[in-house]
């Protein structure tokens, strides 16, 4: 067991629930990075894609921010903790069960 896995008490196996992360809330402080111990988030910039998703506002603050933000790129590692949860100062990350829509 890992040094993560013996310090925080998980509520799931793996792949049960996943983090949704709010793209017009996230501000990419890093904070669910810094915090997860199963190494589920990384930051990078937004794509194109994810950028015509969101709204004008949301848009424009992403921008300010220099379109940097948090993406839960194995999310199926998440064992819901939730210490990314806790950790984000802008609320933007909630778990939600796995393949529900």
């Amino acid at each position: 067991m890992s040094t993560a896995e013996q310090t925080v008490e998980c509520r799931q196996e793996p792949g049960v629930f996943a983090p949704v992360i709010n793209r017009a809330r996230c501000e990419g402080k890093e904070d669910c990075v810094r915090v997860c111990p199963y190494d589920v988030f990384e930051m990078r910039k937004l794509g194109d894609e994810e950028r015509r998703a969101m709204s004008f506002l949301a848009r424009l603050k992403a921008t300010l921010r220099g379109n940097w933000q948090a993406f839960a790129v194995r999310a199926q590692d998440c064992r819901a903790c939730g210490l990314c949860v806790a950790a984000c100062p802008e609320n933007a990350i909630t778990l939600a069960r796995a393949g529900a829509s």
